[in-house]
């Protein structure tokens, strides 16, 4: 056999392995996506067929900011991220600084802080729901044996239903943050804790001079992958609230789904999905820039 044809048979058999992968990513993801963009500048109801599609231009987006649902949507989600983001980060590094210490079970322990990242959304909704319970529910149940008259309603609450759907965001995603934490932290050289050690240098000053530095790198991609994350919540909202009561609880994703496949407006909902994908990219080109300034600043 000459080398060019063997060199050639062997690409083309490599082609061959990835080509059922790249049909499904085609045919699955890119044409979709293209297509939403389109439908984004249009006025359709599927249930009429394409004979219902009309061009609209540009209004989807500024009927965008004339709906009092998606602006509420909005600034929920913004309150949602803004509040979820900063207290995960709080409670995962001081458990990646625990569990990278010298603990006993430290293995089960972080199994068991991991586990409500990969559990079911349904099981994660049913439970908690369970528990929200304003009569009935343990963590009332517990407030009122502490003495508190009048528990929150959670849920059942305009004011509370929010907090409590925060409460499982930190919750669900405290586990995926304190991995990345440890990962951050084996990665972190011993030689610098033994230099400052000899230098005299006490716990809290190797966690403010060291740790805390070296982590920089790691706590940006925290922050971009939980800033996404939270942007898209969508599972426990759909599961155990509705959006509700009165909309507090709707978030973007949890609107674009409904006006979609509730109301039939996939033009509007396209549009949105743009809307919350450029608002994404914008934020995350924007960390991404400021990465050079804080995150590899030693």
């Amino acid at each position: 056999m000459l080398p060019w044809y063997n060199k050639n048979k062997e690409q083309l058999t490599g082609y061959l392995f990835i080509l059922p992968n790249m049909l499904g990513l085609i045919c699955l993801t890119f044409i979709p996506i293209l297509f939403s963009a389109f439908l984004s500048f249009t006025e359709w109801n599927f249930l009429g067929g394409f004979k219902a599609l009309k061009w609209i231009g540009l209004d989807n987006y500024f009927a965008m900011f004339e709906d009092p649902w998606f602006l509420k949507s909005l600034r929920n989600n913004f309150i949602y991220v803004a509040i979820t983001v900063p207290l995960i980060m709080l409670f995962a590094l001081p458990i990646a600084l625990i569990l990278n210490s010298k603990v006993y079970w430290k293995n089960l322990i972080r199994m068991m802080i991991f586990m409500p990242y990969v559990s079911s959304a349904v099981i994660v909704a049913v439970v908690w729901g369970l528990l929200y319970r304003p009569s009935e529910g343990l963590i009332n149940s517990f407030l009122r044996d502490l003495g508190l008259v009048n528990p929150p309603g959670w849920i059942a609450s305009t004011t509370w239903a929010l907090p409590a759907v925060i409460i499982i965001g930190v919750w669900g995603l405290i586990g995926y943050t304190m991995i990345l934490y440890l990962a951050g932290l084996q990665g972190i050289p011993r030689d610098l804790y033994e230099a400052a050690e000899v230098d005299g240098a006490n716990s809290m000053k190797k966690l403010l001079y060291i740790t805390v530095p070296m982590l920089r790198p790691t706590t940006f991609f925290i922050m971009v992958t939980l800033i996404i994350t939270t942007f898209q919540v969508f599972g426990t909202i759909f599961m155990l609230t509705q959006g509700g009561p009165a909309g507090s609880t709707s978030m973007l994703a949890y609107y674009i789904y409904i006006t979609a496949f509730n109301f039939h407006k996939f033009g509007y909902s396209s549009a949105m999905s743009w809307f919350l994908f450029l608002m994404l990219f914008i934020v995350t080109f924007f960390q991404w820039r400021q990465q050079k300034k804080w995150a590899n600043d030693f």
